[in-house]
């Protein structure tokens, strides 16, 4: 395959990113035992003082940068590469919309194969993608921070990072809810579950599984920064918040809170087959389902 062909670059690089992020946690799903139950810890814990430290530092440093980046991103170079669009193309993808079809169909697909782990990494992903979605487009109306096409360089101006306005996002449409990113909130949210989940199945692989997932998701930031839709230090905010709204979920309902009423809800419910096999119907049930 030739790597000028975009057609083929395309339809190469959506296989890998779709069918790797489908099939470590169905391989987790069918080769692991099930885990023995965690003790329960609290939802905060030291640690993520320090996380979110070290993520607020890395945001404040890539402030000066963020122009820098962007010039480096939008110059002709870069922008005429044929691979380098389809790549944008297709994790930009990956994680919006595709993170949500994604959950859902391994939330669905568990629950019709009675697999329990899939439909658990299924919907408390998607939940996950879906809490700090929400928390993200707070924060994106209230900075009100303009995107990097909103200031393009011209010869006698350059980017404008430094354009942020209190509650303008809210007023003045999309352009001006840059901070933080939400696709890398959605991808970060994911990769987090999907490490924590499948770090309980086969922690010996925490670190294939840990690497190959945050990397893809940092793969969605550069994707953004490249289609001049955020500044770098808006892909490093959309990491923390989408690492913490994982992490979180999976510990609130694992470790945290493990028979709280959602789960006991969402993954108590079973696909019946009717009679004559025509159909098939959901029935649900609030009583814990079986580990």
């Amino acid at each position: 395959m030739s790597a000028t062909d975009p057609l083929m670059s395309t339809r190469w690089l959506r296989t890998f990113a779709l069918g790797g992020m489908l099939v470590m946690p169905a391989t987790a799903f069918a080769q692991s035992a099930a885990p023995a139950p965690a003790p329960h810890v609290p939802l905060f814990t030291l640690e993520d003082a320090y996380l979110a430290g070290g993520f607020i530092a890395g945001t404040l440093a890539l402030r000066p940068l963020d122009e820098h980046f962007a010039r480096r991103l939008q110059d002709k170079n870069s922008q005429s590469s044929r691979f380098l669009q389809n790549v944008a193309v297709t994790f930009r993808t990956i994680a919006e919309p595709g993170a949500f079809f994604i959950g859902g169909g391994l939330y669905i697909a568990g629950r019709a194969s009675k697999q329990r782990d899939m439909a658990d990494l299924g919907l408390h992903g998607t939940e996950a993608v879906v809490l700090g979605s929400v928390f993200a487009g707070v924060l994106k109306d209230a900075f009100g921070r303009a995107r990097p096409f909103v200031h393009p360089p011209t010869d006698s101006t350059g980017f404008n990072p430094n354009d942020w306005q209190f509650g303008r996002g809210l007023t003045d449409g999309d352009q001006y809810r840059s901070f933080p990113s939400g696709h890398s909130v959605a991808a970060f949210a994911a990769a987090a579950a999907v490490v924590n989940e499948t770090s309980r199945w086969w922690p010996n692989l925490t670190w294939v599984i840990g690497p190959a997932m945050y990397g893809g998701a940092g793969i969605v930031g550069l994707s953004r920064m490249y289609n001049n839709r955020h500044w770098a230090s808006d892909v490093m905010m959309g990491a923390a918040i989408g690492t913490f709204a994982g992490n979180k979920v999976v510990r609130y309902h694992h470790r945290t809170n493990p028979t709280n009423r959602f789960d006991r809800w969402l993954l108590g419910a079973s696909v019946r087959q009717s009679a004559n096999g025509s159909y098939s119907s959901f029935a649900w049930s609030f009583a814990p389902a079986p580990r």
